[in-house]
């Protein structure tokens, strides 16, 4: 930002201040209530005015002014103009300064060169000619700025006739306006990952600063000062190393390039390609980096390079390396562990350390994996089990208890149970047989046999008999027919099999299975 333009009363000030008293720039400021980058301008206008303190006595205000701040002359004749997009360029790399660019331009030019206030003074104005996109100062690799397009591709799916809407993501490289542009089914978190993924790879490093909107699927809380970002793109933001800083909600000029990223890629991408047909997402994609291709290699109007040469040149070099591997997608959860020290992640069971019943852990699923979490801590991993109602049970996870419950066997349990009668081994044998596999059985048998204790061998036995005949294969069905007497009551005859007789059917294995 341009320093303003003070009175001389406060020029006077100024130069008294620093060259008579020696005050340090942000003392003067403070005392004459001017910005540090004023008391600067003054001192480096009077720098290259030749001027020295004290001030000559004949040295009034106007004569002062005309010195510090002379008008502009309509035509420089015999001066070396200064190659601007040169000194635009290189303004966008780390740690250099107009101060520098002039120091190396008046160095080709000692003679016919122009002054330092000057040299700003006409880059100002050159740069007040560009876009507002190429007139904002980002540093070379710093920021990644992204977002999704309101506009998409329709997507015609060929049996149906049905037209859906594919999204366009876009991401620019802050400094040099390179652009990146996929085409993704939907904003669904996964896709939005995967394109920064993909965006970072296409630019071949990865910027300090990635800059999205506070959309939900970036943002799990929006806040102004401090939002909370969604688990899974934290991870990843980690992962490469880089910082997520979204815009702040209602700030469009917080991601400007972006934005007019996003409305350049509706006119040179989406418009170009308006009057065709896709009949898939990796069609539609397709196309439309054949688009980029040519919207990167378009020259600018008012520079003598293009957004690949721009990249090349300033952003490539200042960006960090990508990781050796790719980020693998891993969505987050936060489930709570489960009486049976287990928890439930997408419809399948993993066993976690059984202290931590009761607990709120973070689940962590890959495409093969669930971790668990707790306090940052891994507590637990399993293969990731794909089936609804699935268990993976670790032994070392259970209370002692539970691991000599291991101990028992299908057989064992119907040999016990045929100490009560056949029924009640038969029940035993029909409910493990019920189970994707027997062990999740045994709690049932071992709580129906339990019964026995509390009603008797024989009132479980006639329990048992009743809840055959009616299918009922479970313990709170058993403990019912008890609490409420059925068990005394008669059985109404059926054409089922005897009793004592495993009905034939493919998914009952028989005794014969557990010897």
């Amino acid at each position: 930002m341009a320093a303003e333009r003070v009175s001389m009363r406060k020029v006077r000030e100024i130069l008294r201040l620093r060259w008579d008293l020696r005050l340090s720039g942000r003392e003067t400021a403070r005392s004459v209530v001017a910005s540090p980058s004023t008391v600067t301008d003054c001192v480096q206008r009077a720098e290259v005015a030749g001027l020295k303190w004290p001030l000559a006595e004949e040295m009034d205000d106007a004569r002062l002014e005309a010195m510090l701040y002379p008008p502009a002359p309509t035509v420089e004749v015999g001066r070396a103009e200064p190659d601007w997009s040169y000194v635009h360029k290189e303004l966008r790399r780390k740690g250099v300064t107009l101060g520098l660019l002039w120091q190396e331009y008046k160095g080709s030019h000692p003679e016919d060169g122009y002054q330092y206030s000057r040299f700003c003074d006409l880059y100002r104005e050159w740069r007040g000619g560009l876009d507002v996109v190429m007139r904002q100062q980002h540093r070379a690799g710093e920021k990644m700025l992204v977002d999704f397009s309101g506009d998409g591709l329709s997507i015609l799916d060929r049996e149906t006739g049905e037209v859906a809407k594919a999204e366009l993501f876009v991401a620019v490289m802050a400094a040099s306006g390179c652009t990146y542009a996929e085409v993704t089914p939907s904003q669904e978190l996964r896709y939005w990952v995967m394109a920064h993924c993909h965006a970072y790879e296409f630019f071949g490093g990865v910027p300090e600063i990635t800059v999205p909107d506070q959309t939900s699927t970036a943002v799990t809380r929006p806040c102004r000062y401090d939002p909370d970002l969604n688990a899974t793109y934290a991870e990843m933001a980690r992962y490469y190393n880089t910082a997520i800083i979204p815009a702040r909600p209602r700030k469009p000029r917080d991601k400007a390039g972006v934005e007019n990223g996003v409305l350049i890629a509706q006119r040179w991408i989406l418009a170009a390609l308006r009057n065709h047909t896709f009949f898939s997402v990796a069609e539609g994609d397709e196309a439309v980096r054949g688009k980029l291709e040519e919207y990167n290699g378009r020259k600018f109007q008012k520079l003598d390079c293009n957004r690949n040469d721009l990249f090349e040149s300033v952003d490539r070099p200042a960006l960090r390396p990508l990781p050796a591997t790719r980020y693998e997608f891993a969505e987050w959860s936060s489930p709570r562990v489960n009486i049976d020290y287990h928890v439930e992640v997408m419809g399948a069971r993993y066993s976690v350390p059984f202290q931590l019943v009761h607990e709120k852990v973070e689940a962590r699923v890959t495409a093969s994996t669930v971790e668990v979490f707790f306090k940052g801590r891994r507590v637990a991993s399993h293969a990731r089990l794909h089936r609804p109602g699935e268990f993976s049970t670790v032994r070392e996870h259970m209370p002692k208890a539970h691991q000599q419950f291991l101990e028992w066997t299908p057989s064992r349990i119907i040999e016990w149970a045929k100490k009560t009668g056949p029924c009640t081994a038969l029940l035993a044998e029909r409910v493990m047989a019920s189970r994707p596999h027997p062990q999740h059985g045994y709690r049932c048998c071992l709580g129906i046999l339990r019964l026995g204790k509390r009603y008797g061998s024989d009132r479980l036995e006639a329990a048992c008999t009743r809840a055959l005949q009616v299918g009922a294969l479970s313990y709170r069905s058993i403990e019912s027919i008890l609490k409420t007497g059925l068990d005394a009551q008669p059985l109404i005859p059926t054409q089922e099999t005897a009793v004592g007789e495993a009905p034939g059917h493919e998914n009952v294995r028989g005794s014969g299975y557990y010897m």
